[in-house]
């Protein structure tokens, strides 16, 4: 069964503990990381904690992948955003990863804030991976043993500055901005039976209650297994590092088809990223201070439910 795991400060301390029907389960013992964390427990015993608890509601939510862990990313993930990306899901052949500044993770309830430099804010919901183990050399990894790679689960908004990213081609710079990476808020640990559900897993996005994203993860180009296994060949990764698996279609940014963009390379770069900026202007879905974004990712029937992500956009000040 699948077991909601909370990180969070009560009394000025920070602690984890299993939620169940609002109710928080304190778990003994200090994790300072999320990899500390996964290390000193396990589902199984975490599963039979009884004792007192807390209200939810009684305590300040803490990100369940803590600072100190890596921060991946895949980009245009879904068919249907590659569309919307300006891309041919027919034509691309590789797998698009980046990664976020540590500094950018933040609680799930968290207040979003607009740089003043930025103008055109965007929301992009994803489904992360948070890892079980380290791998530090390549690795196969298939759908048949990705329980031993992967904990658990957890919703992840990608907010992303597209004047920043876009005419700077800088992924990096315009996801990376504090607050820019909310996670939680739960830490959705899984068993491996639990790990053949994650197509059965459905994404959605609101800003102010009306839906701009929604999808299924079982529309991801490449999967967790795919995606881990090619990571393995290029990097080490540890226990509690997160995968961001890339966002559904739905995103407030706008880009000119691949005709439309072969005749733009022949304009001068200036007058080029002038048209590009007058198109994301008259862009009403671009997230503007007191929008209230929120984001959840279950299954249909809510035996796996990672919680709902509720952000509030305000003005850098």
């Amino acid at each position: 069964m699948p077991l909601n795991v909370l990180h969070y400060r009560h009394e000025g301390r920070p602690r984890w503990g299993v939620v169940r029907a609002g109710e928080v389960t304190p778990i003994p013992g200090d994790f300072p990381t999320t990899r500390a964390f996964l290390e000193g427990n396990s589902p199984e015993a975490l599963a039979r904690l009884g004792g007192p608890t807390l209200r939810e509601a009684d305590v300040e939510l803490l990100s369940p992948v803590t600072a100190n862990q890596q921060f991946l990313c895949q980009g245009a993930n879904y068919r249907q955003h590659m569309i919307e990306s300006g891309m041919n899901p027919d034509a691309k052949s590789f797998n698009m990863i980046f990664t976020k500044a540590q500094s950018c993770i933040a609680p799930a309830n968290t207040d979003v804030v607009r740089p003043k430099r930025v103008r055109f804010l965007d929301y992009e919901i994803e489904l992360g991976l948070v890892l079980k183990r380290d791998v530090t050399a390549a690795a196969t990894i298939t759908a048949a043993n990705l329980a031993e790679f992967v904990a658990g689960l957890v919703i992840v908004n990608d907010y992303s500055a597209r004047d920043v990213q876009i005419p700077e081609m800088q992924f990096y710079k315009g996801k990376s901005f504090r607050t820019f990476g909310p996670i939680g808020p739960y830490l959705c640990l899984l068993a491996p039976a639990d790990l053949a559900r994650l197509g059965d897993l459905e994404l959605a996005l609101t800003v102010n209650g009306v839906v701009r994203q929604k999808d299924s993860v079982a529309n991801l180009v490449y999967g967790p297994a795919e995606t881990l296994n090619e990571l393995s060949g290029v990097q080490d990764l540890f226990a509690g590092d997160l995968l961001s698996t890339g966002t559904p279609s739905g995103c407030a940014l706008s880009v000119p088809s691949p005709a439309r963009q072969r005749i733009a390379a022949l304009l001068p770069e200036a007058t080029k990223w002038k048209m590009f900026m007058a198109i994301q202007a008259g862009r009403e879905q671009y997230l503007k201070p007191g929008d209230m974004v929120e984001a959840r990712i279950a299954t249909a029937d809510g035996a796996i439910d990672l919680g709902l992500q509720r952000n509030r956009i305000v003005d850098e000040r």
